[in-house]
This record gives C-alpha cells, sequence and structure tokens, in this order.
C-alpha cells in the first residue's frame, strides 16, 4: 500500500505529549494490544463512533504509510476490514498534517472535515 495516508486519533493531551515528547509509545489500549491502532480514510469514522462517541477536544493525526516501513502491518479487524498496525513507536516526524475533530450538532465527530483538512495539510 504506497501513497496510502493512515490516521491515528489523538485527544489533546496525548498530541501535546506527543509534540513534547517527539515520540508516541501509543494509547492505553495501543499498549493493552501490543501496536498503535490506526485507521484508514474510510475508517476513521466507523472509529470515532466506535471508541470515541462524544469526547470533546480530538485531534486527527495524519501519517504517510510509507514512512513507518515494515513495521506497519495490514491486519483483519473489526468487520473483516484490513486495519493498519503500527508494531513500533510513532516518531513525530512521521507526522504530515493534523486537523481537530469538531462535533456536529448531535454531538458526533465529522472525520470527513478533518480528513480534508489534513489532505490539505499533507
Amino acid at each position: 500500500m504506497t501513497d496510502t495516508i493512515v490516521y491515528k486519533v489523538m485527544d489533546a493531551e496525548a498530541w501535546a505529549r506527543f509534540q513534547a515528547e517527539g515520540v508516541f509509545l501509543g494509547a492505553p489500549v495501543d499498549l493493552a494490544d501490543g501496536f498503535i491502532h490506526f485507521s484508514a480514510a474510510h475508517q476513521v469514522q466507523g472509529t470515532l463512533d466506535k471508541h470515541f462517541g462524544g469526547a470533546p477536544d480530538l485531534m486527527l493525526v495524519a501519517i504517510e504509510a510509507d514512512r513507518l516501513g515494515p513495521a506497519l502491518k495490514w491486519e483483519v479487524s473489526r468487520g473483516g476490514d484490513l486495519f493498519p498496525h503500527l508494531y513500533a513507536t510513532l516518531s513525530l516526524s512521521s507526522v504530515i498534517a493534523t486537523a481537530p475533530l469538531a462535533l456536529d450538532a448531535e454531538g458526533r465527530h465529522v472525520a470527513s472535515d478533518a480528513i480534508v483538512a489534513c489532505a490539505g495539510g499533507a
């Protein structure tokens, strides 16, 4: 999978820590599972709905998959779809763009707006 962008959803605290430290070891779920969970563009909304419903102050972090090398594996997960999983730490230098994830009037995150914003910054 070349020229593919993968996305990580982070809360503001994790994003600030990532920027300060220059490396992301993973969220608690990542550490428990042994890899950093990412989503492809078509998977971001489902990830937000399933794991982050209504959570405030979220960022969408875009990473070019090729920058992650062989530690990035595409594995079967939710609904039989292939999801990107990183079996390494994530370097800040791998980030190509970020965008805040807004909530709509119903309190649902709007993934499409953040993905478009990240594409503009890539």
